[in-house]
């Protein structure tokens, strides 16, 4: 059976995350198979290279699928995309080999979490940005940030209640910049990534910011794997899943 790999872009903001779930909440997993049986008549299970959690947007995640059909990859996501919802979409479609998992074949992921600091909200930025009123030390974030760079056991920001028993990951780049409308993304790369990890990451570092927290402090919270060391959940509207590598 022809395995196909999907690029999925979607917006977040009405969807109760990426998996399926028992009680009937939106998913963007739902939605994606529900076109499939749709456009091909079967109803499967998709993989995907991950789960993002209620809110979180994607520009790149990466779907395989074992499908049978005789549409060309073009055909079938320009099918795919007449019957999906306005806030989800196929952005390419392509026949992959036959051992392709979008999950066990990942190597890497790059997020981007996106800052609105300034003293007064913008409307224009709210549905994509967290706003931060106080002002920012960015320079100080982004030497905190190099604390994370590296192998680490990240279990301080693992999500309070995760079962995962290894928290070793590797995160390959932590980077903040400033865009000329004044809004600040956070870039960060690794070869995994645990629950609500790059979400705690932002909120430990925003403390860095606004003065909350020392850059010197970062080496004893990853030390110290209490996540009640670290900062808060920064809002998950805020966060974008950009690529996956393999």
């Amino acid at each position: 059976m022809p395995n196909f790999r999907f690029t999925l872009e979607y917006d977040g903001t009405d969807f109760a995350g990426w998996q399926a779930q028992a009680h009937g909440q939106r998913t963007v997993q739902d939605a994606f198979e529900a076109a499939i049986e749709r456009v091909t008549g079967q109803r499967l299970r998709v993989a995907a290279s991950g789960r993002t959690d209620a809110g979180v947007h994607a520009l790149g995640q990466v779907v395989s699928a074992q499908i049978e059909t005789q549409l060309p990859p073009a055909a079938l996501q320009r099918a795919l995309n007449q019957t999906l919802p306005p806030d989800l979409a196929v952005v390419s479609a392509e026949r992959a080999a036959d051992d392709f998992h979008a999950r066990y074949s990942a190597t890497g992921k790059l997020y981007c979490y996106r800052v609105w600091n300034a003293p007064t909200r913008s409307p224009l930025h709210a549905a994509r940005a967290h706003w931060v009123s106080r002002e920012l030390d960015l320079p100080a974030m982004a030497e905190a940030a190099e604390a994370f760079v590296g192998r680490h056991d990240f279990a301080a920001l693992q999500a309070a209640g995760s079962e995962v028993e290894n928290t070793l990951r590797t995160l390959r780049r932590v980077e903040i910049e400033r865009e000329p409308s004044g809004e600040l993304v956070f870039w960060i790369e690794g070869d995994g990534f645990l629950r609500h990890m790059v979400r705690n990451l932002v909120g430990t570092l925003l403390e860095v910011g606004s003065g909350q927290r020392s850059i010197e402090s970062m080496g004893e919270l990853l030390a110290s794997e209490d996540r009640r060391r670290a900062g808060p959940t920064a809002p998950a509207r805020a966060l974008t899943l950009v690529r996956v590598f393999y």
